[in-house]
């Protein structure tokens, strides 16, 4: 039986190139469409809870099931784009996820909107780790971790304008059509990334070889700094999971607010989770230059100061005060992603990088993504919004914990590719 495409396992270009960023630009792009076809849902969450009689935990079930797919597809979908051309699977998976939030528009029942969330999912599974893929192929070893932060930050520039745009459109002509929108911008953007980005340009020579299931499941699996990197990320995305489902209810029930106010206050909260994605990236490769093994401790200091904040916010009134820790929390947050991303990156062969970073992102969807908002949503019908999201401190703070136990690994592994 064929195993997986192997890639030359070269350094990669020594600088970026016109065309290198034109990649990242369009794959950044898509992964806005793939986190806007997410995030629809809850900018139009208000109405469609109102129209359909939804409690809070059915509610957050049609946001789940997005991240349970894509958590679920992740690994086996990156293995056939590995296999079979990482910019076919690209585009096609664009397309599955543009024409599943297009239906959205006109299901007319709970159980027809969560099929359709679970088509926009099996859409999305692989988008994310094949993506960073194509985008690390071209360019260099030094950028990992900005390069990853930033492509990933895309997702939360997504989830800022989907709510956004998706709660103005709602609230002008209704949920349905910000669907349409939602969908329609989506297919335009796998069409222009269809006629641009080829896969004999990505700078990497790809050649079948046979498969070697063990090796594959070693490379991946077969060791502790892998497992608690893989945690680390995960747990933590918990909270930006929690919050992106929760701010638009938190805002029109607790703070009062229209909306297409808490839409746009949704989106600048967002808009910060993104630029301290961003910004922690360039620390962390910044700082990486001179020492490697300092990415850990780094993770740990993002993650102990977000619980700090989070924990602050979720035992303080309404008010401002709360507002501005949360945004504290969220600028911090991300900082996960850089970290892990290069992590995994370094520590794993090129070969298989989109297959290492599926299962990273397995590890984003199903230990944070997934359940971070049907378990806050459980736990608001059983007590109340604010009281759901004291969990928050509790991801961080493991996530820390995991860190501290890979710091010793990733000396040891940095310090052999040295």
């Amino acid at each position: 039986m064929a195993g997986p495409t192997v890639i030359s396992d070269d350094p990669g270009p020594e600088r970026a190139s016109a065309y290198g960023w034109m990649v990242f630009a369009l794959s950044f792009g898509l992964l806005m469409s793939d986190h806007m076809a997410r995030q629809v849902l809850n900018a139009a969450g208000p109405q469609i809870k109102a129209e359909w009689h939804l409690n809070n935990a059915e509610l957050a079930s049609l946001a789940s099931v997005v991240a349970l797919a894509v958590g679920l597809l992740t690994l086996p979908l990156s293995y056939l784009a590995d296999r079979f051309g990482r910019v076919k699977s690209l585009v096609a998976m664009a397309t599955l996820w543009s024409l599943a939030t297009l239906a959205g528009g006109w299901v007319q029942s709970y159980p027809q909107m969560l099929g359709t969330r679970l088509l926009v999912g099996v859409g999305e599974a692989a988008y994310g780790s094949v993506g960073i893929a194509v985008v690390l192929a071209v360019f260099p070893r030094h950028l990992r971790a900005t390069l990853s932060a930033s492509f990933l930050a895309g997702s939360v520039v997504g989830q800022m304008v989907g709510v956004a745009a998706g709660a103005q459109v709602a609230a002008a002509y209704g949920w349905r059509t910000a669907f349409g929108a939602i969908g329609l911008f989506g297919l335009v953007l796998a069409l222009a990334y269809a006629a641009v980005v080829r896969e004999h340009r990505l700078g990497v020579r790809a050649e079948r070889k046979p498969g070697n299931w063990g090796l594959l499941a070693r490379q991946l699996l077969g060791r502790r700094l892998l497992w608690l990197t893989y945690f680390a990320g995960g747990i933590q995305l918990f909270c930006t999971g929690a919050l992106a489902w929760a701010m638009p209810l938190l805002l029109t029930e607790r703070y009062g607010m229209p909306l297409q106010q808490a839409g746009r206050t949704t989106a600048l909260f967002l808009l910060v989770c993104a630029v301290g994605m961003v910004l922690c990236g360039l620390l962390v490769d910044r700082m990486a230059r001179r020492d490697p093994a300092v990415t850990p401790p780094l993770s740990i200091g993002f993650s102990l100061l977000t619980a700090a904040l989070f924990a602050g916010a979720v035992f303080s009134p309404p008010g401002h005060m709360q507002l501005a820790l949360i945004g504290g929390g969220l600028l911090l947050v991300g900082g996960i992603t850089g970290v892990t991303g290069a992590m995994i990156a370094n520590s794993t062969p090129r070969e298989i990088h989109s297959t290492a970073m599926a299962a990273l992102a397995l590890s984003y969807n199903l230990i944070g993504l997934a359940p971070g908002p049907y378990i806050t949503g459980l736990l608001a019908d059983r007590f109340d919004l604010l009281t759901a999201l004291k969990v928050l401190p509790l991801p961080c703070l493991l996530s820390a914990l995991a860190m501290m136990a890979a710091r010793r690994d990733y000396a040891a592994e940095v310090g052999v590719q040295k």
